[in-house]
C-alpha cells in the first residue's frame, strides 16, 4: 500500500510577510503532518516563561548558523525575516 504524499506548498494567507507562517499556515502544516508547530516567541514572551525562553534560544542557535540572512541584492531572505521575528 502506497503512502499518501502530503503537499506542503504554502498558499495565499499562509506565509507571513514579516517571516514565518501565519496561524492558518501552521494549522495547515500541523493537519498535514501531525506535528505541532507553535508561533514564534519574542524576547518579551521569553522573559515571562522559562519554556518559551528555551525554545527561543534553541531556535536562534539552530538558525543563526544557517547561511543567508540577506540576498545578493541586499533584501532580507525568509530566513532573515524569521530571525528578526524571533529577536535573534
Amino acid at each position: 500500500m502506497k503512502k499518501k504524499s502530503v503537499s506542503l506548498s504554502v498558499g495565499r494567507g499562509e506565509k507571513s510577510k514579516s517571516g514565518g507562517l501565519t496561524a492558518k499556515g501552521r494549522a495547515k502544516y500541523n493537519n498535514a503532518t501531525g506535528s505541532n508547530l507553535k508561533p514564534p516567541v519574542s524576547r518579551e514572551q521569553a522573559q515571562k516563561s522559562p519554556k518559551a525562553a528555551a525554545r527561543r534560544k534553541s531556535f536562534c542557535a539552530r538558525m543563526s548558523g544557517v547561511k543567508g540572512p540577506t540576498s545578493k541584492n541586499g533584501k532580507p531572505t525568509r530566513k532573515g525575516l524569521a530571525l528578526k521575528k524571533w529577536d535573534c
